[in-house]
């Protein structure tokens, strides 16, 4: 089969791999549509992957190819979300539901072979169960609009009348304000360092849009805000936007170190505006309400996609891609690549 396979930070390679098998308790998938995610440009340009040579890429649906044994409940050619977390079920993090933060936990894609390939072997407990009439890039971007919905959780969710805000207008701050709009936010605010992003927010329902450039100005408050970046600045900037009283969720994963002036600590000290982490996107059972929910507002509609996607390529291009975003001569939102 084709596949994807990281040797070093920048070293990818399209490669010829044998085809996996499905074990007892797992299928056999064909990857239908696989997504790139935020953190793999650090991991495969950057830092590396836990171990190399790697078969990359986590964000995927596919359709079942074969089933191994004792595998019930699932049929040949049907599609399905698959959760990229392989949690050890053993540990007080698994034992208490908060499968993000398992100790011991195997991932596709970082630490084991994933989806930038034409098939891949995913253990049954993995799986979504996914209405058939949806669209597999959609099912494929089901880890993204989850994430978005479990920081939304984390801060306790937004209600009726309330205003929530996003600082990154990628996929994951894209999904983010649409959740905010089901849940009834009357107002929201997408803040972004271009124009083309705030673009795509107002398609994604964001009703004040502001440039980074044009933030200091901004007199604006949201009872809860949606970092979605991670960096000093973005970071900065969500604390400030906090109503007295609101919340602030942290999804952006930082690289150098961070640094918070004296005015954002003032911020969140005298306002008592409550500062969230945010990990992954999973919930109990596992994989999670935040998996289910989302495949669900996809099969109605109700969670917009298509409008994010920037690119849909033939894995062969994948190589490439990388190489332009190494550049920083690429703009882009959502990129998918089909095997």
């Amino acid at each position: 089969m084709r596949a994807i396979v990281l040797h070093a930070p920048g070293d990818i390679r399209l490669e010829k791999r044998p085809k996996p098998v499905a074990g007892p308790g797992e299928v056999l998938l064909r990857v239908a549509s696989v997504g790139v995610c935020g953190s793999d440009l650090p991991r495969m340009l950057v830092k590396g992957a836990w171990k190399m040579p790697l078969i990359t890429g986590h964000e995927f649906s596919g359709h079942i190819h074969a089933l191994g044994e004792n595998v019930e409940g699932w049929e040949i050619g049907e599609l399905t979300a698959i959760a990229p977390l392989m949690p050890c079920n053993q540990c007080i993090e698994c034992k208490t539901g908060n499968f993000s933060r398992c100790r011991d936990y195997d991932y596709f894609g970082s630490r084991r072979d994933g989806a930038y390939a034409e098939f891949v072997a995913v253990p049954v407990e993995n799986l979504i169960k996914t209405p058939q009439h949806v669209d597999p890039r959609a099912i494929a971007m089901t880890d993204p609009a989850s994430i978005a919905l479990h920081a939304i959780w984390k801060a306790g969710g937004i209600t009726a009348g309330q205003t929530g805000a996003v600082v990154g207008c990628g996929p994951i701050g894209l999904f983010a304000i649409q959740w905010m709009r089901i849940m009834g936010a009357s107002r929201v605010i997408a803040v972004d360092v271009t124009e083309e992003k705030l673009a795509l927010a107002r398609q994604a329902g964001a009703d004040l849009c502001i440039l980074s450039a044009d933030f200091a100005d901004n007199k604006e408050r949201a009872d809860l805000v949606i970092e979605a970046v991670g960096i000093d600045s973005t970071i900065n900037a969500a604390v400030m936007l906090a109503a007295p009283g609101g919340h602030v969720t942290f999804i952006g994963i930082p690289v150098p170190d961070v640094k918070l002036s004296n005015a954002t600590f003032q911020r969140f000290l005298r306002q008592e505006v409550s500062l969230h982490g945010s990990w992954n996107s999973f919930g109990a059972p596992f994989p999670g309400p935040q998996w289910t929910t989302t495949v669900q507002k996809f099969a109605t509609g109700e969670l917009k996609w298509e409008f994010m996607i920037s690119h849909d390529l033939d894995l062969a291009e994948l190589p490439g891609i990388f190489q332009r975003f190494a550049a920083k001569d690429l703009h882009f939102s959502k990129v998918l690549f089909r095997p």
